[in-house]
């Protein structure tokens, strides 16, 4: 298995999404990307962390290519937007790909550049080694599947 780990918002939806693709094989939402070591989700909402919300996905790279998932990130939200997604404002909802190697590195800058045709404005998406990973809550892991909305 392979790990990739993004940023798009809100991680509640862009969880739902990752879960749909085949070759995905496990979805959880934390937090990335900040300084605290083990935050909360309150911390996490403060903007003082550092972190943003994001979705460590788990898939089997024989059933489904890293680019695959790019595609997937880049369909599920506005990557235009700085510091937001919708409605959902501050540093923690910022779109980021969070790369855990030179390879997926250098497949996420090829896979921006090709998304910006899509987009009028310019893709603001960071493109950051990953350094560690949070898991949120209990309640946050698959929100909206237990709410009959997933």
């Amino acid at each position: 298995m392979a790990m990739a780990t993004f940023g798009a918002g809100c991680f509640w939806g862009v969880e739902a999404a990752f879960r749909r693709v085949e070759g995905v094989t496990d979805v959880t939402v934390g937090y990335s990307g900040g300084t605290t070591e083990h935050p909360t989700y309150e911390q996490v909402c403060t903007g003082r962390t550092g972190h943003a919300e994001v979705v460590q996905v788990e898939y089997d790279p024989q059933r489904v290519r890293y680019e695959d998932l790019l595609e997937v990130f880049w369909s599920v939200h506005d990557p235009t937007q700085v510091n937001r997604q919708g409605p959902d404002v501050g540093t923690q909802y910022r779109s980021v790909i969070l790369c855990h190697d030179a390879e997926q590195e250098a497949a996420a800058r090829a896979s921006r550049d090709r998304a910006q045709g899509r987009f009028r404005a310019e893709i603001a998406t960071e493109i950051v080694p990953f350094e560690a990973f949070y898991p949120a809550e209990e309640y946050h892991q698959r929100y909206l599947e237990k709410r009959g909305m997933g």
